[in-house]
């Protein structure tokens, strides 16, 4: 299991080491992620993860409160409303709003958690 869990944590750190790259793919989630499959498999990198300045106050904040940065919150929301605008001009017929309604969904989501 433990090596189960370290291979998921290595792809969780891949996945979003290519999201700093693509817009449109999250990184922060992914290191989230990370930090809990290295939580139970190898805690030293757990702890480097924690300890990187880019990743780790967001990993502890979400972990202490469920809080997500004010900054992430935005680009959060401001990208699922562009892929929102994008699907209603682009798409046809009723998949146009499909887009609409996960933004909706997320996005409140997203603006309900606690501020750090």
């Amino acid at each position: 299991m433990r090596a189960l869990y370290l291979t998921a944590g290595i792809t969780s750190v891949a996945v979003g080491t290519i999201g700093i790259f693509l817009p449109l793919l999250p990184t922060v989630p992914f290191m989230l992620l990370a930090a809990f499959f290295f939580a139970r498999s190898n805690p030293a990198w757990e702890a480097r993860l924690l300890a990187d300045p880019r990743f780790g106050p967001h990993i502890v904040a979400w972990r202490e409160n469920g809080a997500i940065s004010r900054r992430g919150k935005a680009m959060g929301i401001g990208s699922l409303c562009v892929s929102a605008i994008i699907g209603l001009v682009v798409m046809h017929d009723h998949w146009r709003y499909i887009p609409l309604g996960v933004a909706l969904i997320c996005g409140t989501w997203i603006a309900t958690r606690p501020s750090k």
